[in-house]
């Protein structure tokens, strides 16, 4: 890895990062049943402390917020020590730990959750997609819509888990407003339709993200708090509309959200460029930019371009736990077993070879 960018240090937030890489959130489906992250949890992303910021998979803030079996949660007592043991384990490598808060909103299947309610969502419009449950694939139900009422609690589970996050350890927490969870549904004109201040304008689709944004920020410090956002990105059944909509709604938020001064804003970027410069414009502090199919040679691009600060890493992290030394002395890579990505044990998880023990 040449482009000397990627080996820069940084500042974010309260955090100084050695480089520019950093871990990216990755779902796992490895916490015990009550959502409590076990000791491989603390194994798997001490063993990647050298990456500097450490982005954790998304974790739920409430009982509503599971979408998935054997996702973990930051809003219990034991939730909180469970990750506790993962912030030391980082912070025994020099990393920094931010979770994920990660709210599935219809993304989600009662066979999944232990209290078996129906999801909730801005709209009571299904996302018509498959979801992996303990009997086999299912298609997401028809969620419960928000009400008012509802959707503030939410913002209070939001501002709670973000408390609970920092009780644990960790230096912040990542707001997932992305990939077609709640947030994002909020976002989209064919998941929200809305006909209160959360629904029909851009500026009413935006509402609930900033106000989600702005309670994290009070409760933790804003320089604790990124936010992850995916503009047109169609997972979870998730259609924007044109160009001109999406850049219009993420022009918008952006502004909004860039008003807070939050550590960070971490795009999952699908190829609007145009966009993500003007982006880039008005956003005051960190760009994270992720991109899907990037090789190894490409990894520095937006960083080179100047339109990122930091390069997070997935599956060449998830399959290297070194990546940082792997890349530094441009040694080869083990390849992702795509059999284990999701669920079991240290099998995929803990147990890729590093260097030393190739």
């Amino acid at each position: 890895m040449n482009s000397s960018s990627l080996w820069q240090p940084f500042t974010l937030g309260r955090v100084k990062l050695p480089h520019r890489l950093a871990l990216a959130p990755m779902t796992r489906n490895r916490a015990h049943p009550d959502g409590t992250p076990g000791d491989l949890a603390a194994e798997y992303y001490g063993r990647r402390a050298s990456l500097g910021l450490v982005i954790t998979e998304g974790t739920q803030p409430s009982e509503d917020g599971q979408g998935y079996p054997n996702t973990p949660g930051i809003h219990t007592p034991a939730h909180i020590e469970g990750w506790r043991r993962v912030a030391d384990a980082v912070h025994d490598g020099d990393g920094a730990l931010f979770i994920q808060l990660m709210h599935t909103g219809r993304i989600a299947h009662p066979d999944n959750t232990p209290h078996h309610r129906r999801p909730v969502a801005p709209s009571a419009i299904s996302a018509d997609a498959d979801i992996f449950t303990p009997t086999g694939p299912r298609k997401t139900p028809v969620p419960r819509e928000l009400s008012i009422g509802d959707i503030q609690a939410t913002i209070s589970d939001f501002r709670h888990a973000a408390a609970s996050a920092i009780a644990a350890g960790a230096d912040g927490v990542e707001i997932h407003g992305a990939n077609g969870y709640l947030l994002h549904q909020f976002l989209s004109p064919n998941s929200n339709q809305r006909t209160d201040t959360y629904g029909g304008s851009v500026e009413n689709r935006a509402r609930f993200v900033v106000e989600v944004a702005r309670a994290v920020a009070e409760e933790i410090g804003a320089d604790r708090v990124g936010i992850r956002l995916s503009p047109a990105f169609p997972l979870g059944g998730i259609d924007e509309g044109d160009t001109e909509g999406v850049r219009a709604q993420y022009r918008h938020l952006v502004g909004r959200l860039a008003d807070l001064n939050l550590a960070y804003l971490h795009i999952h970027h699908i190829g609007d460029d145009d966009l993500l410069r003007s982006l880039r414009a008005v956003w005051p502090t960190a760009l994270l930019v992720v991109r899907y199919g990037r090789t190894r040679e490409q990894i520095a691009d937006d960083i080179d371009a100047g339109l990122a600060d930091i390069a997070p890493l997935g599956r060449f992290a998830l399959a290297n736990p070194d990546i940082v030394e792997r890349l530094r002395n441009d040694a080869p890579l083990n390849e992702v077993d795509p059999t284990t990505l999701y669920g079991g044990g240290a099998r995929g998880y803990t147990d890729y070879p590093t260097l030393a023990t190739d």
